[in-house]
């Protein structure tokens, strides 16, 4: 059975995205948040979104209506029965995609596929709060998801080619670039990208550097967009510090240990642009 509708459980920053996404290329959509006000802070981001596009002259009213036609939004689980894919995009704690999960397995079809969007936690251990591991899979999107060319497919040792073709199938119909990974700690883009932030953070806290000439040495040295204090900052200098944790415990590679400045920076609160400082600060 072809993907036709499309659920996301999170209606944040990812799964607003995901879902805006998805209703741009045609899926029809359900987004679910554990309440109103959430659900409406999330739809509304969207709206806010497109209105920019329809203002920018990306597209016109009439095409930001049609998009906005296919989302429906609701805090009631049941809602997923009739979803052909589902993405999980809640905060990253193991627990509650666990019991996610459980739920949705008893709600959707026995052809539903299940993802998470995770972007480091265990898929087969997610899988297995489910009776259907060989139709659980990562579908790792990258912030903000409606611009970020990327998304990776995770398969553990359980995930099936058949959902595996259909997730690549859902990411070409997004217009994406995908890559496939193993169900592994960090997969590919973040195996690589977290010991290289940390390295930076490393050389600053040791003073070897500036934060500015650290930024400037890889952006004109390594032809690099953005600084990877500067990336640090524009990811959440808490996520970057979740995700290593997460990885060191399934890995214990050192590399992977947070500097002591990041968490004490995550303990005092600065989390970057979000937050209004960082490493820099942000008016």
């Amino acid at each position: 059975m072809e993907i036709g509708k499309v659920g996301v459980v999170g209606c944040g920053s990812m799964g607003s995205g995901i879902a805006q996404i998805s209703a741009q290329c045609g899926y029809d959509v359900v987004v679910r948040e554990i309440n109103l006000d959430l659900l409406n802070k999330g739809l509304g981001g969207i709206k806010k979104v497109l209105s920019k596009g329809v203002e920018k002259g990306k597209m016109n009213q009439e095409e930001m209506d049609r998009i906005l036609a296919r989302i429906k939004g609701t805090i009631d689980m049941k809602d997923f029965s009739e979803c052909d894919l589902v993405i999980e995009a809640v905060v990253e704690n193991m627990d509650l995609k666990k019991e996610v999960f459980a739920a949705l397995d008893k709600i959707c079809p026995q052809h539903t596929i299940l993802s998470s969007n995770t972007s480091c936690l265990s898929i087969i251990e997610i899988a297995m709060a489910t009776s259907r591991p060989d139709k659980v899979l990562g579908l790792h999107f990258f912030y903000p998801a409606p611009l970020m060319a990327l998304l990776e497919i995770v398969r553990t040792i359980a995930t099936s080619d058949e959902a595996v073709e259909k997730a690549k199938g859902f990411a070409k119909r997004l217009g994406k670039s995908l890559v496939v990974a193993k169900d592994t700690p960090g997969y590919i883009v973040n195996r690589l990208f977290v010991p290289y932030i940390l390295s930076a953070i490393r050389l600053y806290e040791a003073g070897v550097a500036s934060r500015e000439d650290i930024d400037t040495g890889v952006k004109l040295g390594l032809n690099y967009p953005m600084g990877p204090l500067t990336l640090a900052d524009f990811t959440g200098n808490d996520v970057i510090c979740f995700v290593a944790s997460a990885m060191y415990e399934q890995t214990k590679d050192p590399a992977l240990i947070p500097p002591t400045l990041l968490t004490k920076m995550v303990a005092a609160g600065w989390l970057g642009r979000k937050t209004g400082k960082g490493f820099y600060e942000y008016k």
